[in-house]
């Protein structure tokens, strides 16, 4: 018979698997979608992305790989099982490079390490929950000044992330929309733990259905997820998959050990190890946020400064020492000779094209004419008349 741990760690794998490949997945559905859709809005402001099939699998896949981790958690400690969804970024990271094309520089690649580390440090060390028994006693927990307190405050955050920050800097920056989904999701997974031990127990031969609270964090459940989903979609459809994915990670991860540690009141420790290790934790963990910024940062520099300089070498084609274009670049040469000729009636293949020493003995009498305009009067009526005018 196997053991509850492993069957507990292979589901946290396929879990990692799953919502690694469908973060993927539905960036190439929201890829997909803003290609058919119109050309001013991107595909997560018009929601055309619920039309695409490709999204929907992505999203399907993103549900199968929830389910493998909420039933991971039945069967192995959340010490194991947390830890475990790093690998759902390395994922991300490798197939957005094959699929999607997305770079990593090595500040990137530095940073995304750092987070995974911190986050790993932060759970490690993070306390566990304590084992319910009946739906209400989670209740009776969410009901402590402390855990009501960080409702509150992801309610009002997000309400203002949503109708102010969002406008402002949801396309400039990832962590507007990462910090709703974070913290929306923190609250969805208490109201998750919730209503998983309600339908365990059921199962169990305990009806919990007919208790309200059980019903209530239902509701949680759905309005977090919708809102979650939402602003997840939004920051995949701005921004890179290999910056999304880490500090999604992250941020989720820390949210979710704190409202865990609020809601079971947990987090105060004896042990100064620990303190030392989650104080640690943090620090490297905002780090990596931060030097991933930094190469999204370079690399949209980057971008931007190469297109300037197509720009400018459609605007200025390659000159010559002499100051004047090459002879195959003569066409972005207007020569007055010709547009007079041209208009006092000779045709434009009678008249002589001129050779570069003639268009460089031209240059230099214009420059030297800007000093001087008596003299380079003269000077460009001497040179007419050594190249031949072809004026009736």
């Amino acid at each position: 018979m196997v053991e509850d741990k492993w069957i507990g760690l292979a589901l946290a794998c396929s879990s990692s698997l799953a919502i690694g490949t469908s973060f993927i997945i539905t960036k190439k559905g929201l890829n997909d979608a803003a290609r058919r859709g119109p050309t001013s809005q991107s595909a997560s402001d018009n929601l055309s992305y619920l039309k695409n099939p490709i999204w929907w699998a992505g999203m399907t896949t993103l549900i199968v790989g929830e389910v493998a981790n909420f039933a991971a958690y039945t069967f192995a400690p959340p010490i194991l099982v947390t830890p475990l969804g790093a690998l759902s970024v390395l994922i991300g990271a490798v197939l957005a490079s094959i699929l999607l094309h997305e770079e990593l520089g090595h500040i990137g690649r530095v940073g995304c390490a750092l987070c995974l580390l911190g986050s790993i440090i932060i759970v490690l060390h993070a306390p566990e929950d304590k084992e319910i028994q009946t739906v209400d006693e989670i209740l009776q927990y969410a009901l402590q000044p402390g855990f009501l307190m960080y409702i509150l405050l992801v309610t009002v955050w997000s309400l203002f992330a949503i109708y102010r920050l969002v406008p402002l800097y949801g396309k400039k920056t990832p962590l507007v929309y990462i910090s709703i989904c974070s913290l929306v999701g923190s609250v969805s997974v208490m109201a998750i733990k919730g209503f998983g031990v309600a339908v365990k127990l059921t199962l169990a031969g305990n009806n919990q259905l007919t208790h309200p609270s059980t019903w209530v964090f239902g509701i949680v459940v759905g309005s977090c997820i919708a809102v979650q989903m939402n602003y997840f979609n939004k920051a995949l459809d701005t921004f890179s998959t290999n910056v999304v994915n880490p500090m999604y990670y992250v941020g989720f991860s820390t949210a979710t050990i704190l409202a865990s540690a609020l809601l079971f009141r947990g987090f105060n420790t004896t042990d100064p190890t620990n303190t030392v290790s989650l104080i640690t934790g943090f620090i490297v963990t905002f780090l990596g946020v931060h030097l991933l910024n930094a190469s999204r940062q370079q690399q949209q520099q980057t971008h931007s400064g190469s297109l300037d300089e197509e720009d400018v070498a459609w605007a200025n084609p390659p000159a010559s020492a002499g100051g004047h274009t090459r002879r195959s670049s003569s066409l972005y040469r207007f020569d007055p000779e010709i547009i007079r000729s041209e208009a006092n009636g000779v045709p434009l293949e009678e008249v002589r094209e001129e050779s570069d020493e003639e268009g460089d003995e031209r240059t230099r009498l214009h420059r030297g004419g800007r000093g001087h305009s008596g003299s380079a009067r003269g000077s460009r009526q001497g040179s007419r008349d050594r190249l031949g005018s072809v004026r009736i």
